[in-house]
This record gives structure tokens, C-alpha cells and sequence, in this order.
């Protein structure tokens, strides 16, 4: 899925590697966009009308990106693979038919979701948070409690090193910012990230983001350069950092606020940057 993964652990079995990349295999089979037969590529290029079934794993990601694009009012968006496409952050095969806000034709019903003939599904935006707590909850089956799982720009620690510390992780700031370090605690908890810097695109001596705004099609505006939400699920938190980011700097904080999300937004203003934190991270920083 174009990204990393790196593990942090105190004891565990000699086969931890294996079933780190096993849980990884299975994600990659069901929601990557490169794979033409994964379940997602299979979705997408289904007929109009064709309900298809899904795994346990997928459908868990289906609903949760569906439940996020309705309290987001779809500034989270699952729907975009054909913008992406078109933007040259997503590989061939999307439908061209699909269109911002079409993810609302989408029918999960059962095991089976229903392809509206509308939608093309890009899931880049909460699979790796998923991901996360998939191998998160296989470590725990396998007996491992004090480790710190990272893929890509999503985090998630259980337990405390061996030195007895808890697992800290400094959030990863935009180039060019000067502010102070936010090291932040994983202790049972997951910190996921967006930033508008990671990836983009040139076109006409123009710099885009990949962060794209379904409301007009195109990346998002200018502001918002990096946004950081922890919680205890990495696969929500995920989502809620990219809401946030195409929201932008106020209605975005504004929207984390009600749902009392502890968030830090970095901001793009005056040549330098302005940090913004929900009053439940303000809270949990002490």
C-alpha cells in the first residue's frame, strides 16, 4: 500500500515477524487500490446493482469510512478513488462515473455491500489506521503486551519499554516548522496523522496536495499543513485526522471539538505556522 511498517517490542514469540506480515498480507488483499484482486478492485469495477459480499476485515473498514463520511458530512469521503486517479495519487482502473458524495448510494446490508454503478472506493485514508489495530489486536491474541506498532504516519503502543518508560512517539512535523516538539505517550492508545506535505503533485509549476476536497474536486486550499488525532481505535482516528484536514482550520477544530477528539492542527499562516490543540489534548498534555 506504498508505505512502511516498524515494530517495537519487549519479549514475544520467534514467529512475531511472520504473524506481522500475515495480518498485513490479509489487509493488502482486501483494501489495497494496486492490487487488482483485491476486494476493494474487485468492488469497484462490480456492475450497478451487484451486491457484493465482503470479508469480516473489510466490511469492518467499509463501515467504519461510511460512519465517519456521515458525521463529516463527507469531508471524509471514501468515494474518491477516480479523483485520486485523476490527480495521479491512485493507480488505473477507477470508473469514471464516480463523483463526490456518491458514497451515499452505497447500501451495507449484512455482509454484502451494493454497488451503485456510482462509486469507486479509496480507502488509503483509514486502511493503515486499520491496519494498525489489526496487528495491534493479533499481538494481544499472541500473548504480547508491551510493544509499538507504526505504519506509515499511525502509531499505536501497549504496555511500557523495558526500561520501564511508556512508548513515546514525537509527532512528525511539516518541513519548515519551527515549533515546539509534541511527544506524546502510547499507552493503550493510537495517534494517527495527515499532512498536507507528504505527498503531491506538480502541475503547471503548481505544487498539490493529495489531500483532496470532495466539496470541490480538487486538493484542498492552503492551511491546513498537518493534523494529529489520538484515540484509542488508530482505524477512527485515521479517518477523523483526514475530516479534519479537508474541514480546514476552524471548522475542523470546531467539528473535533464536538466530538471531543484530542487533536493538534498546524496551520499555515504568515510564512511560519500556528499549532491549534482540542481542549482533550490540552487536557491529557497537562
Amino acid at each position: 500500500m506504498g508505505t512502511s511498517w516498524s515494530l517495537a517490542i519487549a519479549g514475544g514469540p520467534p514467529d512475531v515477524r511472520a504473524q506481522v506480515e500475515a495480518v498485513l498480507a490479509q489487509l493488502i488483499g482486501e483494501s489495497s487500490l494496486w492490487e487488482a484482486d483485491s476486494e476493494i478492485s474487485r468492488f469497484n469495477r462490480a456492475p450497478a446493482g451487484a451486491a457484493v459480499p465482503l470479508s469480516p476485515g473489510f466490511r469492518q473498514v467499509v463501515e467504519a469510512a461510511l460512519a465517519i463520511a456521515e458525521a463529516s458530512a463527507g469531508a471524509f469521503d471514501p468515494g474518491l478513488a477516480a479523483l485520486s486517479h485523476r490527480w495521479g495519487f491512485a493507480p488505473d482502473g477507477a470508473r469514471d462515473s464516480a463523483h463526490a458524495g456518491a458514497w451515499r448510494d452505497l447500501r451495507l446490508v449484512g455482509d454484502s455491500l451494493t454497488q451503485p454503478g456510482t462509486v469507486a472506493l479509496d480507502l488509503n485514508a483509514i486502511a493503515k489506521g486499520q491496519a494498525v489495530d489489526r496487528v495491534a489486536t493479533r499481538l494481544l491474541e499472541m500473548g504480547c503486551t508491551h510493544f509499538l506498532i507504526g505504519i506509515g504516519g499511525e502509531y499505536r503502543g501497549e504496555g511500557v519499554r523495558p526500561d520501564g518508560q511508556p512508548w513515546w512517539v514525537e509527532i512528525e512535523q511539516p518541513p519548515g516548522a519551527a515549533l515546539p516538539p509534541l511527544r506524546v505517550a502510547l499507552a493503550g492508545l493510537s495517534v494517527a496523522t495527515s499532512g498536507d506535505y507528504r505527498r503531491a503533485v506538480m502541475r503547471g509549476g503548481r505544487r498539490f496536495s493529495h489531500s483532496l476536497d470532495p466539496a470541490t474536486g480538487e486538493p484542498i486550499a492552503e492551511g491546513v499543513a498537518s493534523v494529529a488525532v489520538l484515540g484509542r481505535s488508530c482505524m477512527v482516528a485515521d479517518a477523523e485526522a483526514t475530516a479534519i484536514t479537508v474541514l480546514g482550520a476552524d471548522h475542523g477544530h470546531d467539528w473535533a471539538v464536538s466530538r471531543g477528539l484530542a487533536a493538534q492542527i498546524l496551520v499555515r499562516e504568515g510564512g511560519g505556522f500556528r499549532e491549534r490543540l482540542t481542549p482533550a489534548l490540552a487536557a491529557m498534555l497537562g
